[in-house]
């Protein structure tokens, strides 16, 4: 029986391979100062923009605002999990704290959802009972917000393969493009001077975030449930195991995000002829890691001819 397990760098003893490579991302570690900034800069944006919206009566200012005050939330929530996730393996966390990465995420669409319903309410009855907002002080203000969320957004450009930075950097982005149209509503009610384009433009706010926390929502439940990230087509990685020299049957296949950032494999190879050496354990692992981006793979040899049978390949 042979074993090879997939890490960092190369090495191989006894019955067991370990290859290691770069292939996976872990959250970058210095990220610290950018979620900071995006931190302080949204939170006090929120104040200013709840204010405006609740003192000249605009429910699209209060509902960016909301929308804004999800993003602080969600910048948090991003920041302390990336920092969980570098915290080494320890005691009964023999994974460390990888996975915390995704509990953010899903707590993330809860939030969303919250924030998506009072929103609602409130506009609900701006629509029946409409008020007169001041189209340029919702141009004005969400025009900072324009500004703010571009800013947050450049700090997170980098650093893509991360999909908890990536995260961060599209959901600001979308905020920038949400300000955008605040600030258009602000200006149609200055031209037109008709009240219903603050509340309509609410909705159309919830609308986008809605579709955004439904789809935050489903990937994020779905790795929760250690689903194979969809990237990744697991009969493509069963092919391509029995493809290898020697392999004559797969079985107990798994793939499972360890965090936002990182694959792990488990699989048993039935190669009854002897082969699956330490160099060959490696380079499995080394093919898993460049075709796949698996970067965790734990791979058994069984000899048995038999075990091709008792177990579904």
């Amino acid at each position: 029986m042979g074993l090879a397990h997939s890490h960092d760098h190369s090495h191989g003893h006894g019955g067991h391979a370990h290859s290691h490579g770069h292939a996976h991302s872990h959250a970058p570690k210095d990220f610290g100062p950018a979620f900071a900034i995006g931190v302080a800069l949204n939170t006090a944006f929120v104040g200013v923009e709840a204010a405006c919206g609740w003192l000249y009566d605009s429910m699209a200012l209060l509902a960016d605002a909301g929308h804004n005050l999800s993003d602080v939330l969600a910048l948090l929530l991003a920041w302390g999990a990336s920092e969980a996730a570098k915290r080494p393996p320890q005691g009964r966390f023999t994974y460390g704290f990888k996975s915390s990465t995704i509990l953010a995420a899903i707590a993330n669409a809860l939030l969303l959802a919250i924030a998506i319903g009072a929103i609602l309410i409130e506009t609900a009855h701006r629509l029946f009972e409409p008020s007169e907002p001041q189209g340029m002080v919702m141009a004005i203000v969400a025009g900072i917000g324009v500004a703010i969320n571009t800013l947050t957004a450049l700090l997170f450009m980098r650093g893509q393969e991360d999909l908890n930075i990536k995260g961060a950097y599209l959901h600001m982005a979308a905020d920038a493009l949400v300000s955008l149209g605040v600030v258009l509503a602000g200006l149609a009610v200055l031209w037109t001077g008709i009240a219903l384009i603050d509340p309509l433009t609410s909705l159309a706010i919830l609308a986008v975030i809605a579709w955004g926390t439904w789809g935050l929502a489903r990937d994020s439940v779905k790795m929760g449930l250690l689903a194979a990230p969809e990237t990744i087509d697991v009969e493509e990685v069963r092919g391509h195991l029995r493809a290898l020299e020697g392999v004559e049957a797969v079985h107990d296949l798994h793939v499972w995000p360890m965090s936002t950032t990182e694959t792990a494999l488990t699989a048993h190879l039935v190669m009854p002829r002897g082969a699956g050496s330490d160099a060959f354990l490696r380079e499995a692992a080394r093919s898993l890691r460049d075709r796949f981006g698996i970067g965790h793979s734990t791979l058994q040899v069984e000899r048995d001819e038999d075990a091709a049978c008792e177990h579904p390949c």
